[in-house]
């Protein structure tokens, strides 16, 4: 059983905060990279597939590392990975700056960006894991899914804000200053961090090992289908919606103003994260007042597949914007019932591991997803391809509502909430 070391008893709400800050400038020094390193691959004579590589690469290196970080996290305990993984983050943009003057050190630019972007991934394993793992250590649950709601919404807004903080430095500064921006900004989450992670071990003499990983999750199938659920989502979100909506947008002429397909995707998409971080900071406290959070997924998810539909069968602005927007909220809305209530159900001491996996089939999915949407829409078209998003979220659903509805082992008294 896990442990906080010496006894202490931190505050709730001091941890947390500092884990919301840290996943937020966490994010914050990946989504700089993104409107930063593809104008930059003109410049230092970089092929677009490699530039893909090196944007790539940190999630690729993330979804080997989840569930060994997992491990780690479960037997070392949470405080040690953790700061290393945000000290690893804050280094990263540093990597960048040196990519842009590597001097006599005997490595190219384009590999030092790949081996910064491969250390980053490997960061943020033990940055995600560990915040999901010490926040279910911390809280019970009558609490979790109120504080796991603002660490996801720490997670989400961190990204766009990257894209928005990287590209205004760098048109004002340069991309030197934009990267040193995002390290410092890393580097004092490492820093708080140090301050105020408590020291949560758990009993390394019962918990399981990778091997025995398969065995656990085959074990309860809601570990699987809480899994399953999170791929669909990621897939289709970060996957297939974030790869095409600027090609769907040129296809039907949807513009907004003097802006083009393409500016207005950027616009349309920044809805989309708004409903999604807005449902996730509302839906993870009201989950706890049920006596299965789980009974929230068929209604987000319904909200979800209505936002495909909506892209689907109607491609002008304003049904774009709707769609786009409750999409973000089927994501809002899944994300921190689903988290809270696999840290209801895991063992205390496979807490990090199974953290690990929820990672793996999110990864899994984002991964994926650009990979079959571009070639599916270009062989049937977006509304179809839309469609199928309708379809493959319906079976999601009802894998759903077989395993996770009607659930007694995660009940508990409704209005008997712990005092946080």
């Amino acid at each position: 059983m896990s442990r906080l070391v010496g006894g202490d008893d931190p505050s709730v709400r001091y941890v947390v905060g500092s884990l919301v800050a840290g996943v937020f400038l966490g994010g914050l020094g990946g989504g700089v990279a993104f409107p930063t390193i593809p104008s930059l691959g003109n410049i230092l004579g970089l092929s677009s597939l490699f530039v893909g590589l090196i944007l790539s690469i940190n999630r690729f290196t993330r979804l080997l590392m989840n569930t060994p970080a997992g491990q780690i996290l479960d037997t070392m305990g949470t405080r040690r990975p953790m700061i290393a993984g945000f000290f690893v983050q804050g280094f990263v943009p540093f990597g960048y700056v040196l990519a842009l003057n590597p001097g006599p050190i005997p490595l190219d630019s384009g590999t030092i960006f790949f081996l910064s972007r491969a250390c980053w991934g490997f960061g943020s394993a033990f940055v995600f894991v560990g915040a999901f793992s010490t926040i279910t250590h911390i809280t019970t649950p009558d609490n979790r899914g109120k504080w796991v709601g603002y660490m996801r919404g720490g997670q989400s807004l961190g990204f766009p804000m990257g894209l928005v903080v990287g590209g205004i430095v760098t048109d004002a500064f340069g991309y030197t200053e934009a990267f040193l921006v995002a390290g410092v900004a890393g580097l004092f989450a490492a820093v708080v961090a140090v301050a105020v992670l408590p020291d949560i071990n758990a009993d390394v003499e019962t918990t399981s090992s990778l091997r025995q990983l398969p065995a656990i999750v085959g074990a309860d199938v809601r570990i699987f289908t809480v899994g399953a659920i999170n791929f669909v989502v990621r897939f289709l979100f970060a996957g297939v919606l974030l790869s095409t909506i600027v090609l769907y947008a040129e296809e039907f002429g949807i513009g907004i103003g003097s802006l083009s397909g393409v500016g207005a995707s950027g616009l349309v998409m920044a809805v989309s994260v708004a409903g999604s971080s807005l449902t996730t900071l509302l839906v993870g406290r009201y989950s706890d007042r049920l006596s299965n959070r789980a009974a929230l997924t068929l209604p987000a998810l319904t909200v979800f597949a209505a936002g495909f539909a909506l892209l689907a069968l109607y491609p002008t602005l304003e049904a774009t914007l709707v769609g786009v927007a409750l999409v973000g909220i089927g994501v809002g809305g899944t994300n921190p019932p689903l988290l809270a209530y696999l840290g209801d159900i895991s063992p205390a001491d496979d807490v990090g591991k199974l953290g690990g996996v929820y990672n793996v089939f999110g990864d899994l999915g984002s991964t994926l997803g650009p990979l079959v949407a571009l070639p599916f829409a270009e062989l049937f078209g977006f509304q179809v391809e839309y469609l199928a998003c309708v379809a493959l979220v319906g079976v999601a659903g009802l894998l759903a509502a077989r395993t996770l509805y009607g659930d007694s082992s995660t009940t508990r008294a409704v209005g008997a909430h712990a005092d946080d």
